[in-house]
């Protein structure tokens, strides 16, 4: 298999999931920032990367599709039966080729551009990848929140464990940083392959994290810190935070 030594000739597909269907907060991606569907402001932001040979949302349901159509977003359809936006991505996977696919959460209108390089790995050889970003926390409320799903590394940046816990616990020391998983990260086709035909191990579902197995199974997950920050909008709050943000 050919070597390919620059990002800029891997084929890299950017990938949005929208799902309908959220618990705390029903048609997410379509919900109004001044006047455009949340899911148009992601997009926006995934266009400037340079990297990307093309974008899609992937979602399953009309009302989005829509929306993508409304405002010249290329979108695919795809299940209502996956569970997990990874198994969504499997979906596209088999629908459109690429050598890597990048998954951006369609939840994170403020995503900045130029993160997207940090995840992109500089070389490719074939085979399993598995990328993501992680943010720095600086709250210490932030640490305790289990909606934020913390992670610790070796020495080469690849995944230990993920955990909603504060880990590593602070017992003998508190110099170290602590990371957060965030909504930005990539998956060679092999990769997605193995996921969608491995059953959900037992951390997966403790935890509720698809990367988890990946991990269980022994496949390095590769962390790459991100000074790039963004918000999830899970609740009404959030959604108003960033509408104020987006201001102007």
């Amino acid at each position: 298999m050919a070597k390919m030594n620059r990002k800029q000739e891997m084929k890299i597909v950017g990938v949005i999931p929208a799902r309908y269907e959220s618990s705390r907060m029903p048609g997410k991606p379509i919900a109004d920032i001044h006047g455009k569907p949340m899911i148009w402001w992601v997009y926006q932001q995934v266009k400037k990367c340079s990297l990307f040979m093309d974008i899609v949302v992937a979602t399953d349901d009309e009302r989005i599709m829509e929306k993508c159509k409304d405002y010249q977003m290329k979108a695919i359809m795809t299940s209502k039966n996956h569970d997990t936006p990874t198994s969504r991505l499997y979906e596209v996977s088999t629908k459109v080729d690429a050598d890597l696919y990048a998954l951006i959460m369609g939840d994170e209108p403020l995503v900045d551009e130029r993160c997207f390089s940090l995840i992109v790995p500089d070389r490719f050889d074939g085979g399993y990848y598995v990328g993501a970003l992680t943010n720095v926390l600086d709250n210490p409320t932030d640490v305790i929140d289990f909606s934020n799903q913390k992670v610790v590394t070796n020495s080469k940046r690849e995944t230990l464990f993920i955990s909603r816990s504060p880990i590593p616990y602070p017992k003998g020391t508190l110099d170290f940083q602590y990371e957060k998983v965030t909504g930005v990260q990539i998956f060679s086709k092999q990769a997605l392959d193995f996921f969608s035909k491995t059953e959900k191990s037992l951390l997966e579902k403790a935890e509720e994290n698809d990367l988890m197995r990946f991990v269980e199974n022994g496949i390095p997950v590769k962390m790459t810190v991100s000074h790039y920050k963004t918000i999830s909008v899970d609740t009404p709050k959030d959604l108003e935070l960033v509408r104020n943000m987006l201001e102007g």
